[in-house]
């Protein structure tokens, strides 16, 4: 059961009407007192559901009476490194889901409500917003796998946007080119420096592509980080090898990493380690993997969208360093992650790790003796799942005889 949990992360694939897990989250989060009309910044930030789908609830996040660029934080990972998980909940729960109800196919010719949920998505900076609610949001703080918490919710009855968006030339290029490709419009934006948190609002409010759809927010993540990925890689398989072993080793919010870079052709592991009493793990240690080789992933990741999200910085420190590895990445989860942030906490603590110095081996071996030292979990336990190192070692050891 500890491994489906670890797998499942909430998506009900025990068959249960709710997790167990995230049920006792619940009780977290502000009791601020909401009525049914309310003001603010929204950082910008927009929610869409996947339950129903093709019909689907979307619409902006508003912190109440939080005006100007102070809303910023209330979506932005980026800049929770130093607060602790419940800060970072409690900041969570203080935005206010609004939802109106729509078909995914309504992104190409948008009501009102839409086009206005659209117009905010456009924009780099906070968005003053104000909503009507046909009730008073009421608490239902959500905890998921990809997603970060969430807080009230309530159904829309009117919206609107108090000020113009303010939006980057390049956003406004992309969205405006109905013929380009949704991976031609996030290629131009990343390399013109737009955030990926920009790139998945647009992608899941449907303003990107040929055939716009409205993405469900969790899958539209996971889909910016792997075509972000899958763009850095079609670069870097074309730069020179890095000449050394190096070692990246951090982490945040109770997830460790330990990120071994060789030398040799383009390829990427991801060791997930669930120590007991992590938050998905219960009292066994779970331990997953997953790999890709110089031609890329086939099919999904059987580690979800945490695969993609730390694969992401990796490929972003060796595209800025114009070189292509080998790279085996151990993420190790402690119980100081004890409620589930989403899939951000794992970019940005691969991100964090990625920042640090290298250490530098003369071997495989030495490295992973290294690495093993910060640790918690025996090598045994871990080194026999590894695709990339039992491939690695043969082909040393072919070598030994040539």
């Amino acid at each position: 059961m500890t491994s489906l949990c670890v797998s499942c992360k909430g998506k009900g694939l025990c068959g249960r009407p709710a997790c167990p897990i995230l049920e006792k989250f619940k009780p977290l989060g502000t009791t601020q007192k909401l009525s049914d009309n309310i003001f603010g910044s929204s950082p910008p930030s927009i929610f869409v559901g996947r339950y129903g789908y093709p019909q689907v609830s979307a619409g902006p996040l508003v912190p109440p009476d939080v005006i100007g660029k102070d809303a910023v934080t209330y979506d932005a990972p980026a800049t929770w490194n130093n607060l602790d998980i419940g800060e970072i909940v409690g900041l969570r729960s203080s935005l206010v889901r609004s939802n109106m109800h729509f078909n995914v196919k309504d992104a190409s010719s948008p009501d009102a409500m839409l086009q206005k949920t659209q117009e905010l998505a456009l924009s780099e900076t906070p968005v003053d917003t104000e909503v009507w609610f046909r009730k008073a949001p009421r608490m239902d703080l959500r905890f998921d796998g990809v997603l970060s918490p969430m807080g009230p919710a309530g159904e829309v009855t009117k919206l609107d946007i108090a000020q113009n968006p303010a939006v980057p030339r390049h956003v406004d290029r992309a969205v405006g080119d109905s013929d380009v490709a949704a991976a031609d419009a996030v290629r131009e934006m990343y390399s013109a420096d737009v955030s990926t948190d920009h790139i998945n609002r647009l992608l899941s409010i449907g303003l990107l592509g040929k055939k716009r759809k409205i993405v469900p927010t969790r899958w539209s993540i996971t889909a910016t980080d792997d075509m972000v990925g899958k763009m850095l890689a079609d670069d870097i398989r074309y730069y020179p090898e890095i000449g050394e072993i190096q070692v990246y080793s951090g982490g945040l919010h109770g997830n460790h990493f330990e990120i071994l870079v060789i030398p040799g052709p383009p390829a990427f592991e991801l060791i997930e380690i669930w120590m007991p009493r992590a938050v998905w793990s219960g009292g066994d240690t779970t331990v997953e993997a997953d790999w890709e080789d110089h031609n890329g992933k086939k099919g999904h990741s059987n580690l979800g969208g945490g695969y993609y999200a730390a694969r992401l910085p990796v490929l972003e420190h060796l595209h800025y360093l114009r070189r292509s590895a080998s790279v085996f990445a151990i993420r190790e989860i402690t119980p100081d992650y004890w409620a589930p942030l989403g899939v951000w906490v794992v970019r940005e603590a691969a991100r964090y790790a990625m920042s640090m110095l290298p250490l530098k081996f003369d071997s495989i071996d030495d490295a992973l003796g290294d690495m093993s030292t910060r640790l918690n979990t025996g090598r045994d336990e871990w080194y026999h799942k590894s695709s990339l190192l039992d491939k690695r070692m043969k082909q040393r050891t072919l070598l030994d005889f040539l």
